[in-house]
């Protein structure tokens, strides 16, 4: 779209000037808005035009141009001629368009001449002009010149269409804003919400191009269109200046977004609504990862957030994670997201929710993620090592093994120095154990004192609890040999531990209260087995974290216990000592230091005390041994003395103690050392010197305690992943807040490198404990090296919400049915927990809820499924408790909720929309689809059953109701309907036989077991007629050689009586056999599957004759479409191959070969579809090839309906062969009344079909034996029993039938012919009683009543005239009357004129019709007055009357080959030659084009040209019937006269007529003159029908005195004749209602005697 504003010059506002002469007006520059396309319609054209032979360009344009110059341009003339072309040139008028080209040019072919034009403006304004060429012949031609001002000019686009947005997203696009004038132009945009433009406003330079931002922000789902104002001008200028517009239409359709997630591979619908990603088990501190889709089905970008729901826990950070947070997914695409979960806590379940948002939409998507954490499995396979007993400096090394049976590896670390510091060691000391697998352990046992050793030591499982394993050995000397220490003796050990509070539980007396039968081994055989056990956990069951706990705090006892009030039996102070290089002077070398530890003796007895440092260790202990006195203390002195210096050391010191003096009989009871450690660690690394950079990981960086106030343990992961050792020291003073409640253990240590240590967390938080996250330090390798240990620490309380509050309400239920609701319960706190509902028994019959109990894991909801089914009508209030608490605990602190549930009870119902459903008609056997609209106007919802009663309403049908199918069927016979709701219950109708049937579709409610709970109650009828395709035949005609034959005779020859009854009457079950037209035959002869035959007879005709064609008018009558097919036995035949034919065909098959071959009979159309009400022609045709009868069976077949069998019947006639057609050999005689002086003439027809003329005889024997047998009374008498019929036409054989009795009269009597074969025809006739029972007679027991239509419903092909009335019936008429009926012929051509001609009668006096001839132009209609003449004797008539009719174009060419024809035969008469053999085949030659121009007579046509075209036949037939009633008053010989007063003729009827006329008028101005008119003319016509006729030699004189009711009889027939035709032409509505017309008061109007009207017409009409 180009946008130009045009600017007019400032010295004239009005409009631009134009020469005067110009003739083109230009648009008004004060305009500010012109939007045209293209840039070239401002330009100049660059093509070029040719007229006259001579190319050039149709106009010249001056754009750049200023005042006072003078511009030129050239017009360049070229001859593309082949002639010289000579011009004369009219320059331009105006003074500022000049040329001086003379006034003549000439160009030669293929020559240019060329014009100069100049321009000179004198203003600033629009300029225009013409030059004007005209040649010699007076033709002409212009060049426009133009001069025009530059203008702005804008380049936009129609409209912008935005690409399809998402509700509350954006969506953008561009369009290009060009400057196509040569004017720098400024230009602002003027838009609203929901578009925005980006730049808004600007200045264009000439020729610049600017890209306009379209920014789309819908907010609802709306198509919208803006136009946006885009305002220009010239930069500069927009305060003097009008501004120009143009418009850009916006367009933007907004659509709501959706999303959906879908986890890989998941097919369950459920979880398409309520997605869900289950991990499983996945070990600890690993990492699991899984995918979910997100897919958006919408055809809009779609942009989401995909965030992790917060579960209220803000010190506790989700085990889930997503990489997705946030993004876009196209229409009908999908993005991946992938969600990890990486668990910390073993054997905990978590559960979180990843909540899908996207803008536009409301709702909230929600992923459910589970997973559960699994640790290692670890055991030993023993649980106590025995080394034995070992000399001093040997050493002894025994195996067991480290079983994993779980799917995670297992870390592990023992609690052992085994770098030389202690009797103890493990090959490896610390590793990694894969899942499903074991690890080989090497103990070694190396001591240096001779004394017994036992240590219980830790193995430490990170995630897991510690795995203890009692150590024990002896060590022997040539000097001393302590008593060997056994495993018995630490059962007995144990024993006594855990007895030691009872004064009788000594050493000694545990011996003497044995008893004395049993055996000491068997005593201690049971406490072996238990030890040696891994599984075992010793005597007691104890906690093995508490049990490692008090161990790293000094306590060493074999069983400590952290519920023994006793202090341990020896203890060290302190645990753990810290080594810094020591500070000396540049004299002093040592670089030694020392620490002091204390042993304290908690027993009663003397104790020995050994330590076992390492020869090459750094760290001694003086004095390596001593005693310690019973509740006393020692200290030690530990020294570090490294070797070089930037070292870092570490070591666990190690003291046994035992007992210095045993008793008599401690043998048995040998008491184990116990062992005390302390952790040392140190380094040399000199002031100033940098210590070693840590290189070390954390795991988990994190630690959680479980937020109960109960003890509880924490494992971290301290590794060492560098190549050197690493130290590590938390000080519990860097944090006093976490340490008043958090504990370590170890806190200090050495790391060798690759190797690891496994700290032990210990806490019991309390209430009043604040919630926090606080960082231990842990400090590295003595320097400013740090790792951070988060701790999060808190007590949570259990918390549950409920989704819909406290209270929960359902919807009016019926009563006894239940309803449904969920609620959802999630777990806001960080604990499991147990759940219970709890209903009282009274109320547990209304409401229920499933699950009842349960569990809910942190930050987890479980929906819960409320159920309510009342029992009453009322409103109930109900009030279960929610009880609550939490897994880890026993259960004793519960907390409960109330739930309010209010529920109400009522009575539902449903009903129909509509009580009784009419389906209509279906088609038996095939299935139709209908909706029953229920509605619940209840205000519950109901549930209920359906059942169906079937009835079938036709009084005629007797069927068994129990085993008659069902022909309703209901898609859904249960359902439930919602509260003012409505459900389409589908159903399907299959009726099964033709039959009105009707439903009732009755209803059940049903309670909340599925039963029903209520009586059967009637929702609505259905009702639906089962039917067949039906066929009716409304129409026959016939052309060609039987195109006389009447419609009557045709219905009879067709039996279409017959045809009829059996297309509408019901199929039988064979004819169903094949529902529809298919070949199911290997024979030539298909089997008949049906007892319907019927006749269709073709008549009869000379060989070689025009081909019988005859016309069936089929009318589905119907409301279903019905599919019909005329099946050959070619068309029922499988096709088979050619190996398998036999080859031998029977003499009917190679008959009927003959005829499909040579198509004797033909049918067009052979099939089709009929929808209802439709009507469509099909044409039979029999061709006379063969002399002889052809029969060939045809099956019509109706689809789903009826298959009858026709058999088409022909005679071809040999030329010389005599024969007579007889439609019918039955005829049946009208029913006659006994006693009858007068029985009327009966007529029966016979048909010469033949070429030859007929002498056929009546045999008359069998009425004389009639006769006789009658008592001599002639009952049948044949009035012409002989005579002759030429070829073509009809006889009417006259009979009178005179019963004598009141019965059914059958006799055959033979028609003989001449020369030719006697036929036998059955004659029958009825007497009867009396004559009213003549009307109760059936059709089919009188011939003479008509069953074909008289009036023709649709046309045949190609027929253009119609008439009103194809067969009238007179009915019964009195003898010597009169009987007038008016027919019209109407032309349907919309194009064709017509002449018709009525063809004259035999039986003048009897029938009449008046015009005899005519026009019809396209459209129009003639009427034609019958008139019916009755004898003085009673008869019965079948008279045919024939009207030929003529389209004028083919008569036109018919006059104008016989005017041909003519002049040929008057030129052959006037020319003449002298060979005799050419003057004879002129003659030959004339003789052959006669027939040619020949006109057409009694309907046949020859040549090309067709006279006649109505339809097939070529001829309309018009039956008239009438049945004269007797008349015993007349005479026999009485006769109707020819010159009755209806005809008469002269002027003196005319001046009658004129008189009667003003009468007429006359009698709507006086009613009482009306009145007596129309007394006196009845009087007159009751005296005229007493004395119109006298019998005068057998003529009828008419009575001058009747004169006036004859004519006013007939003025009346005419006056009611043209109001029938004002009817048939529209100008007349019969059925409209009178109008009253008001007439002025009588006294008002002029009185006239009627002699004075008449006087006055006499006197107007001699005028």
């Amino acid at each position: 779209m180009l946008a130009e504003a045009r600017v007019p010059d400032p010295s004239t506002p009005g409009k631009p000037w134009k020469p005067p002469t110009a003739g083109k007006d230009i648009k008004d520059p004060g305009s500010h808005e012109m939007q045209r396309v293209g840039r070239y319609q401002r330009q100049e054209s660059s093509q070029s035009s040719s007229v006259l032979g001579l190319e050039m360009k149709p106009e010249l344009v001056w754009e750049d141009w200023d005042l006072g110059r003078e511009f030129t341009k050239t017009l360049v003339l070229k001859n593309v001629h082949i002639r010289l072309q000579k011009l004369h040139v009219r320059p331009p008028v105006s003074k500022f368009f000049t040329t001086l080209v003379p006034h003549t040019i000439v160009i030669s072919p293929g020559t240019s001449f060329s014009v100069p034009i100049s321009f000179r403006p004198l203003k600033r304004c629009e300029y225009e002009d013409s030059i004007d060429f005209e040649s010699k012949d007076g033709s002409s031609f212009q060049v426009c010149l133009r001069a025009t001002i530059p203008c702005c000019a804008l380049e936009v686009p129609d409209s912008v269409l935005l690409p399809l947005c998402a509700v509350r997203n954006t969506s953008y696009t561009t369009f290009l804003l060009k400057n196509v004038s040569k004017l720098q132009t400024w230009f602002e945009l003027d838009c609203t919400e929901p578009f925005q433009l980006s730049p808004e406003q600007g200045v264009l330079k000439p020729g610049q191009e600017c890209n306009i931002m379209v920014e789309f922000q819908p907010q609802e789902a709306l198509v919208y269109q803006q136009q946006v104002d885009c305002r220009f001008g010239e930069e500069g200028d927009e305060g003097d200046k009008a501004e120009s517009c143009c418009n850009v239409l916006l367009q933007g359709l907004a659509k709501f977004p959706f999303l959906q997630l879908k986890s890989p591979g998941t097919k369950d619908e459920k979880e398409q609504y309520h997605p869900e990603l289950h991990f499983g088990s996945v070990a600890v501190c690993k990492g699991l990862q899984k995918h979910v889709d997100i897919f958006n089905p919408s055809p809009v970008t779609a942009r989401f957030s995909l965030l992790c729901l917060s579960n209220g826990l803000p010190l506790q950070r989700s085990e889930f994670s997503c990489d997705v947070t946030q993004g876009e997914v196209a229409p009908g695409g999908s993005l991946r997201a992938t969600v990890t979960y990486t668990p910390a806590v073993v054997d905990r379940v978590s559960v979180d929710y990843l909540s899908l948002k996207y803008r536009g939409l409301e709702n909230v998507t929600q992923l459910k993620m589970t997973g559960n954490c699994l640790g290692p499995n670890v055991s030993l396979s023993s649980s106590v090592v025995d080394f034995g007993c070992v000399e001093e400096g040997g050493a002894v090394v025994q195996t067991l093994e480290l079983l994993n049976s779980s799917h995670v590896e297992a870390l592990f670390q023992w609690d052992l120095d085994s770098s030389g510091n202690s009797v103890f060691s493990f090959q490896p000391a610390s590793g990694a154990v894969r899942p499903h697998s074991r690890t080989t352990l090497r103990a070694v046992y190396r001591p240096r004192q001779t004394i017994a050793h036992h240590r219980r030591v830790a193995c430490l499982i990170l995630h897991r609890e510690p795995l203890f394993l009692d150590l024990i050995g002896t060590c022997h000397s040539e000097l001393h040999q302590p008593a060997v220490l056994k495993p018995e003796h630490l059962v007995l050990y144990k024993l006594h531990w855990y007895r030691r509070h009872d004064p009788a539980d000594t050493p000694s007396a545990m011996l003497q209260n044995q008893d004395a039968s049993m055996d000491h081994q068997e005593l201690l055989s049971p406490a072996v087995e238990s030890l040696q056990k891994p599984d075992s956990a010793g005597v007691v069951s104890r906690d093995p974290m508490e049990e490692y706990y008090q161990s790293c705090l000094g306590c060493m006892d074999p069983l400590p216990s952290s519920s023994t009030a006793s202090p341990p039996h020896v203890s060290v102070m302190p645990r753990e000592l810290l080594f810094t290089h020591k500070t000396s002077s540049s004299e002093s070398t040592s670089s030694t230091s020392s620490q002091f530890v204390s042993i304290t003796n908690h027993t009663r007895g003397k104790l020995s005390l050994v330590w076992t440092a390492g020869e090459d260790s750094p760290f001694s202990v003086s004095p390596s041994s001593c005693d310690l006195a019973p509740l006393k203390s020692t200290s030690f002195r530990v020294t570090y003395d490294p070797k070089q210096l930037s070292t870092l050391h570490g070591a666990q010191l190690e003291c046994f103690a035992y007992y210095k003096d045993n008793p008599p009989l401690e043998e048995r009871l040998l008491c184990p050392p116990w062992c005390v450690t302390v952790r040392v660690i140190g380094h040399s690394f000199q002031p100033g010197k940098e210590h070693f950079i840590p290189n070390c990981s954390l795991t988990p960086c994190q630690v959680a305690f479980p937020t109960l106030s109960v003890l509880s343990y924490r494992t971290v992961l301290l590794q060492n992943c560098g190549d050197l050792p690493l130290t590590f020291y938390l000080d519990p003073s860097s944090n006093p807040a976490l340490s008043e409640y958090v504990s370590v253990v170890p806190t200090c240590g050495f790391i060798p490198p690759g190797n690891h240590q496994i700290l032990t967390l210990r806490t019991t938080p309390t209430e009043e404990s604040p919630k926090m996250r606080l960082s231990w330090p842990i400090q590295l390798n003595a320097a400013n090296h740090t790792e951070d240990l988060n701790v999060v620490l808190w007590v949570d309380k259990v918390s549950v919400s409920l989704k819909e509050g406290s209270s929960l309400y359902f919807q009016p239920t019926m009563v006894g049915s239940r309803i449904q609701r969920t609620v959802d319960i999630r777990n806001l706190s960080s604990l499991p927990l147990r759940f219970q509902w709890s209903i009282p028994e009274p109320d547990q019959e209304l409401i229920s809820v499933e699950p009842d109990a349960g569990e809910l894991h942190p930050n987890e909801k479980s929906v819960q499924t409320w159920s309510f089914s009342p029992l009453e009508e009322k409103t109930y209030t109900l009030k279960p408790t929610f009880t609550f608490w939490s897994m880890q605990t026993t259960g004793c602190n519960k907390s409960q909720l109330t739930l309010v549930v209010v529920g109400t009870g009522s009575k539902g119902f449903i009903e129909a929309e509509k009580a009784v459903l009419d389906v209509g008609e279906a088609l038996v056997g095939s299935y139709r689809s209908i909706q029953v609209p229920l509605v619940n106007n209840s205000p519950c919802t109901v549930s209920f059953c359906l059942s169906v009663q079937q009835t079938l309403v036709d009084e005629e049908l007797s069927y068994d109701p129990e085993t008659e199918p069902n022909a309703l069927k209901l898609d859904c016979a249960m359902g439930t309907i919602a509260s003012r709701s409505k459900m389409l219950l589908r159903s399907t109708v299959r009726p099964n036989r033709r039959a009105q049937y009707l439903w009732t579709i009755s209803y059940q409610t049903l309670n909340a077991s599925g039963l029903a709970s209520s009586p059967l109650q009637a929702v609505c009828e259905v009702r639906a007629k089962g039917v067949f395709p039906t066929l009716r035949v409304i129409d026959v005609c016939s052309g060609g050689s039987v195109g006389r034959l009447s419609k009557g005779h045709l219905w009879k020859l067709f039996s279409l009586d017959r045809l009829n009854e059996l297309m509408l009457s019901n199929p039988c079950p064979a004819e169903l056999t094949h529902r529809t037209p298919i070949r199911h035959s290997v024979s030539s002869s298909p089997s008949i599957f049906t007892n319907a035959m019927l006749d269709f007879n073709f008549s009869a005709t000379p060989l070689n004759s025009e081909p019988s064609v005859f016309g069936l008018m089929f009318h589905n009558p119907g409301s279903i479409p019905v599919d019909w097919a005329f099946l050959f036995p070619e068309d029922q035949q499988i096709e088979l191959e050619y190996w398998a034919e036999t080859g031998e065909f029977s003499s009917t098959e190679m008959y009927q070969m003959k005829v499909q071959n040579n198509k004797l009979f033909s049918i067009t159309p052979r099939s089709g579809t009929l929808l209802p009400g439709q009507q469509r022609a099909v044409s039979f045709t029999y061709s006379h090839l063969f002399a002889g009868m052809d029969r060939f069976p045809v099956v019509f077949k109706l689809s789903y309906g009826r298959e009858i069998l026709v058999n088409f019947q022909g005679v071809t006639v040999e030329r010389d062969r005599p024969f007579l057609h007889f439609a019918s050999k039955r005829h049946v005689f009208t029913s006659v009344t006994i006693g009858d002086c007068t029985p009327p003439k009966q007529v029966y027809k016979i048909h010469n079909r033949g070429a030859v003329p007929v002498h056929y005889t009546v045999g008359t024997a069998v009425l004389l034996q009639l006769q006789e047998d009658n008592f001599n009374h002639p009952v049948l008498c044949c009035l012409n029993p002989e005579g002759q019929v030429r070829p073509g036409e009809t006889a009417m054989l006259g009979w009178i039938f005179s019963p004598l009795e009141a019965k059914m009269y059958h006799v055959d009597i033979p028609i003989h012919v001449e020369d030719g074969d006697s036929t036998l025809v059955k004659f029958e006739g009825c007497g009867l009683d009396s004559p009213t029972l003549i009307s109760k007679i059936p059709s089919h027991c009188n011939d003479m009543k008509a069953s074909e239509p008289c009036v023709q419903r649709g046309p045949f092909p190609g027929q253009v005239v119609f008439l009103s009335e194809d067969s009238v019936s007179l009915r019964d008429i009195p003898v010597c009357s009169q009987s007038s009926r008016i027919l019209f012929l109407t032309n349907v051509s919309h194009t064709d004129t017509v002449h018709y001609t009525w063809e004259p009668q035999s039986n003048k006096q009897a029938v009449q019709i008046h015009p005899e001839r005519g026009t019809l132009c396209p459209g129009e209609s003639a009427p034609c007055v019958l008139t019916f003449t009755s004898t003085d004797y009673p008869a019965v008539y079948q008279l045919d009357i024939i009207c030929q009719v003529f389209q004028e174009a083919a008569l036109t060419r018919y006059y104008d080959a016989l005017q041909h024809l003519e002049e040929e035969k008057k030129r052959q008469r006037d020319e003449f030659t002298i060979t005799d053999k050419i003057i004879k085949d002129s003659y030959g030659v004339l003789i052959d084009k006669e027939p040619v121009a020949a006109p057409v007579k009694k309907g046949r046509h020859s040549g090309n040209t067709r006279l006649f075209l109505l339809s097939v036949p070529v001829l309309l037939s018009s039956d008239f019937r009438c049945l004269q009633s007797v008349n015993p008053r007349q005479p026999e010989s009485t006769s109707l006269h020819a010159g009755r007063g209806s005809q008469r003729k002269g002027p003196d009827r005319d001046v009658t007529m004129r008189i009667l006329a003003s009468l007429l008028r006359g009698m709507l101005d006086d009613p009482a003159f009306s009145q007596s008119l129309i007394t006196q003319l009845l009087s007159s016509g009751t005296q005229g029908e007493e004395d119109q006729l006298s019998p005068v030699d057998g003529e009828a004189t008419p009575h001058p005195e009747h004169v006036p009711a004859d004519v006013s009889q007939e003025v009346l027939l005419n006056t009611l004749q043209n109001l029938m035709m004002e009817a048939v032409r529209g100008e007349l509505v019969l059925t409209a209602h009178p109008r009253t017309v008001m007439l002025p008061p009588v006294s008002t109007r002029t009185r006239r005697t009627p002699n004075a009207v008449a006087e006055e017409e006499k006197e107007d009409f001699i005028k």
